[in-house]
Parts: C-alpha cells; structure tokens; sequence
C-alpha cells in the first residue's frame, strides 16, 4: 500500500516553513522558540553551542542549561541536522530532548554583527 509520501518529499516541505538554519546562526545571536507547550530562549555560544532557558530546562531546574541543538524532527526519527528551528517541526536538543511542535521563532542577531 503506498500513501504517496516520502522522506523526500517530507524534506522538501520545510522550505516552505518558518526556517532558522543552524549555517545562518552567530556566536551572541538569541533565538526564541514558541512551541505549543513552551517558550525557549536560546543564546548562541561559540563552536556550535547554546544557552538555554525554557520549557522543559526551566521545570527541571537545569536553566540556563549550555547544550547543542541536534537539528528539527517531524515527530519521528527522520531529523533535519541543519535546521536550528522551523515551524511546523520539533526541535531537538542533543540530550534527546524533544520539544512540541514549534509555532513562532524570533531571530535576533547579535547587535555587532555586520
């Protein structure tokens, strides 16, 4: 039986989404994620590092916790290594912690950057 959808095609539909690329990211930029349980704040840190406050850091007391982002998933185990944040996906932090379906991100890059 065959549904018609495809790893694929499931990764072309993020460029059709509210996309913050990991490529695109400066040491002091702050990314805000709004999930649909959650509100995380993550300032980047050199060597692909992050501080993170928020959510699921904040009810374990682990906040601010410094982690990497490990990319974005659908749900499942596919995951979307280049992506820091996209609406529509989960993101998902090297611990394996998995976050609800982002809804909004807010970039805003370091005030020095060119």
């Amino acid at each position: 039986m065959s549904y018609g959808i495809t790893l694929s095609s499931i990764v072309r539909s993020v460029e059709h989404l509210g996309v913050v690329s990991k490529a695109s990211l400066h040491p002091g930029d702050i990314v805000l994620v709004k999930t649909s349980n959650s509100l995380y704040s993550m300032r980047v840190l050199p060597d692909g590092f992050c501080r993170v406050t928020g959510g699921w850091f904040d009810r374990k007391g682990l906040s601010p916790a410094t982690t990497r982002i490990a990319g974005c998933t659908w749900g499942g185990s596919a995951i979307k290594i280049d992506v820091a944040a996209a609406c529509g996906l989960r993101l998902e932090f090297v611990n394996r912690l998995v976050t609800s379906p982002i809804e909004k991100i807010i970039l805003l890059p370091h005030w020095s950057r060119n």
